[in-house]
């Protein structure tokens, strides 16, 4: 079995858009620090991944280090509440309750919730945050990579560990119980809240030109260090390789980025996604390879471009349509790729830069 990650390379003068788990480290800051005023430039560690900041100061405004520490402040309560990886978290500590049992929920967690629910019901299942068994069972998880196909009786007992219709999420008490013994894994929207949660702060610091990044995913606010919009690169999805498929020029919004074609693997002559359908219990097999959605926060971004990836393009572009979302899909047509996009993404194809 061949599996497929990631090597490190950078682009000079666009920030890439990629998939949330594969930014490489130093790229923001790298684009950000060739600039003539650069601003200030924080970075961390979170989530299994890294953050970047990068923000231009005013005359009120805090030093550096007093930044630095109130965000990795609010980052550190955000894990404490949705990391998996954490015996102690507030999701670990709901995954191994008593199903039937209502749980108090923090703020974090509740908001979180609602959104990841809200598109999970919306996507018409292709959102799930229960999906954890499946991923595990096909080698995506935090086990090693499989050797060999998972058993269809296998694939079947994971699907009935699966299903958000077995939580049940008050929104009003802010609490939530599980009606049968699944488990929640919100990694694919907690790096999109994230990213809002920083931009919250900064914006409540009189801080109103920024960029903020968590494991990939980004939201923008005022002018770049150039005195311009920001731009932002996304990637055209070449595996063994690094290359601009499109960049934009944002302002005051977020974008997330999913895709397929970098997490995977090949067994017996067949490619098999990191994407599954939760749906089907497989694994996604169609012909997209890359869903950028933008958006007034990121968590809502990073939960469609999720949901997105698994419906393929066709479906996705129609949901796009239906939900009014500014989507930019890549699809792949034999040796060609081909760019396709929703309504409310056009306005942004004026201030883009085609690298195709």
């Amino acid at each position: 079995m061949q599996r497929h990650t990631l090597s490190e390379s950078h682009s000079s003068g666009w920030l890439f858009c990629r998939p949330a788990w594969f930014l490489l480290a130093g790229v923001l800051l790298l684009a950000a620090c060739s600039q003539p005023n650069s601003g200030v430039a924080l970075s961390g560690a979170t989530m299994g991944t890294t953050w970047h900041v990068t923000y231009l100061p005013g005359p009120q405004t805090a030093p550096p280090e007093q930044v630095q520490a109130s965000l990795e402040g609010l980052l550190v309560s955000v894990n404490d509440s949705m990391s998996t990886w954490q015996v102690d978290s507030e999701i670990s500590r709901f995954n191994r309750g008593v199903v039937g049992s209502w749980v108090p929920v923090s703020g974090h967690f509740a908001r979180v919730m609602a959104e990841a629910l809200r598109i999970g019901e919306r996507s018409g299942g292709a959102y799930d945050v229960t999906v954890g068994p499946l991923v595990e069972l096909w080698g995506f998880g935090p086990v090693q990579p499989r050797m060999e196909l998972p058993q269809t009786s296998a694939i079947e007992a994971a699907r009935n560990r699966v299903g958000q219709q077995f939580i049940e999420f008050d929104g009003e008490l802010q609490r939530l119980r599980r009606l049968r013994k699944v488990e929640l894994d919100l990694s694919s929207i907690a790096k999109g809240y994230a990213v809002d949660v920083l931009a919250n702060a900064l914006s409540e610091r009189g801080i109103d030109s920024f960029l903020v990044e968590v494991g990939g995913e980004m939201r923008v606010a005022g002018n770049s260090p150039r005195g311009d919009a920001w731009r932002i690169a996304v990637e055209r999805p070449e595996p063994g390789a690094r290359a601009v498929a499109l960049g934009i020029a944002l302002e005051d919004i977020a974008v997330a980025t999913s895709g397929d074609y970098r997490n995977y693997f090949e067994l017996e002559g067949r490619r098999y996604s990191h994407s599954i359908d939760p749906r089907t219990g497989y694994p996604v097999a169609h012909d997209l390879v890359s869903v950028t959605v933008l958006a007034d926060d990121c968590m809502t971004a990073d939960g469609w471009a999720t949901a997105l990836t698994v419906l393929g393009a066709d479906e996705a572009l129609a949901l796009a349509e239906a939900e009014g979302l500014a989507v930019y899909l890549m699809r792949r047509d034999g040796e060609r790729i081909v760019p396709l996009y929703s309504s409310a993404f056009a306005p942004w194809l004026e201030q883009s830069t085609p690298t195709q």
